[in-house]
């Protein structure tokens, strides 16, 4: 496996103002296997413990912080001499061990030379609790669930993934125009969690990957009973249940009585964040006006959810893999559903946090909306044939916006008052609204 956060790990690791940094992601989504990569490939040792079955380390970092006592105790427990710079020090599933978490700010101001890195897949969810969380000690990232680059690294493409990236559409279309929506219309199946990923770059089964998508599902619905509150668990269970068909709708603004008759904000908010902080969910906001910046227009109250993967999506709403057998189908199930679910994707696993617009009456509305440099830019996503704009063209005239892009599966083209980028390019939305 690639991964593109890599690139951030070692840039971390030559930073001048480096702190121990944390890695937030979502269950299976590739935290252990990254950082043990990035400690085996970048430094002459590593030093790893996994806190969720290792009672010695969580009974060391229930005493005091003493840092010099806790790396000797680290040294005689792995086995391994620590030497600054030369070895990562890895905790894994921190959450386990509130306390090691905390004393990540005493390793920050007593012992900066050392390189650590941390992770857990609920770590969204302990730092939210956790009062002493040592805020301004800590680096953060994010590790999201395969890209779509990094999936054509996985299936052999990597020369075609780097044109992606570089956004070289002289070297793509109309040549890899076609191969490149197969492999897309394949990811939109397989989806970006790496075990699926790993095993359909080598069976290319997607009846498999569709059971290792299930498997995953009950993983996340058996930590919902371990670590959520009983007395907000079913709810959690409803709202999850209900985001197929949330995103079903015409109108796929979050409607809390879809989820349950008679259901009201008050009754599923505590439900909605804490799917959020688990980072299984991603919660996409309103806003009022296409203008910078997009958080002085944003709503509390209006918003779509999204999950973190389109494979998830689709085994989540039970879609039969089949589907990818009839062409142009699959990118209009569910009313373009899945087509949104990977745009969204893209976007995040590039760091762009999307909003979303609708008028009033709900007569227009933006698929999605991002800030980019100093610019509001509407996204209109289309799935089927028909690339009629009626929406992005009205909203591009209300604002008067001098970039205005719609992402479909044809070709990259610019025109008077709009752009088009593939569908399979969108994650290089930046460069190349840069080189306009």
């Amino acid at each position: 496996m690639q991964r593109h956060l890599i690139n951030n790990l070692v840039a971390w690791k030559t930073s001048r103002n480096r702190k121990p940094l944390l890695i937030y992601g979502a269950r299976q989504t590739g935290k252990t296997w990254l950082m043990k990569f990035f400690g085996e490939n970048y430094y002459d040792s590593v030093v790893y413990i996994d806190f969720t079955d290792n009672e010695r380390m969580r009974v060391l970092f229930s005493g005091d912080f003493n840092i010099i006592k806790i790396l000797s105790q680290l040294a005689l427990e792995t086995g391994v001499t620590i030497v600054e710079g030369k070895t990562l020090i890895i905790f894994d599933e921190i959450q386990e061990a509130s306390r090691a978490l905390t004393a990540l700010k005493y390793f920050y101001e007593k012992a900066p030379g050392q390189h650590i890195v941390a992770a857990g897949s609920l770590l969204g969810i302990a730092t939210n609790k956790e009062a002493s969380f040592p805020v301004g000690k800590v680096d953060s990232v994010n590790l999201y669930p395969m890209s779509f680059t990094e999936f054509l690294m996985a299936m052999g493409k990597e020369a075609m993934a780097s044109s992606v990236m570089d956004a070289a559409f002289d070297q793509l279309q109309p040549v890899f125009s076609e191969e490149l929506a197969d492999y897309l219309k394949d990811y939109l199946v397989v989806g970006g969690m790496p075990e699926v990923v790993a095993d359909f770059a080598k069976q290319r089964d997607y009846a498999e990957s569709r059971r290792l998508q299930e498997n995953i599902l009950k993983d996340y619905d058996r930590d919902f009973s371990k670590h959520a509150s009983v007395r907000i668990l079913e709810r959690i269970r409803l709202v999850w249940g209900s985001i197929p068909s949330q995103l079903a709708k015409e109108n796929q603004k979050f409607i809390y009585g879809a989820v349950r008759k008679g259901a009201r904000a008050k009754d599923l908010k505590e439900a909605i964040q804490w799917l959020v902080d688990y980072g299984v969910v991603y919660k996409i906001p309103l806003v009022s006006a296409i203008r910078t910046p997009l958080s002085s227009y944003s709503s509390f109250s209006e918003f779509k959810l999204f999950l973190l993967d389109v494979g998830l999506l689709g085994a989540l709403s039970r879609l039969d893999v089949r589907t990818i057998l009839e062409g142009s189908a699959l990118f209009t199930e569910f009313k373009g559903s899945l087509t949104e679910q990977c745009v969204e994707q893209q976007l995040e696993a590039v760091g762009i946090k999307p909003s979303y617009w609708s008028s009033p009456t709900s007569s227009n509305e933006m698929d999605f909306v991002v800030e980019i440099g100093k610019k509001a830019v509407p996204i209109e996503v289309k799935a089927a044939e028909n690339l009629k704009s009626k929406s992005l063209r009205v909203v591009c005239e209300k604002y008067q916006l001098p970039l205005c892009v719609r992402t479909s599966l044809s070709g990259y083209r610019v025109e008077e008052w709009m752009i088009n980028i593939p569908l399979w390019a969108i994650g290089s939305i930046e460069k190349i609204l840069g080189r306009m």
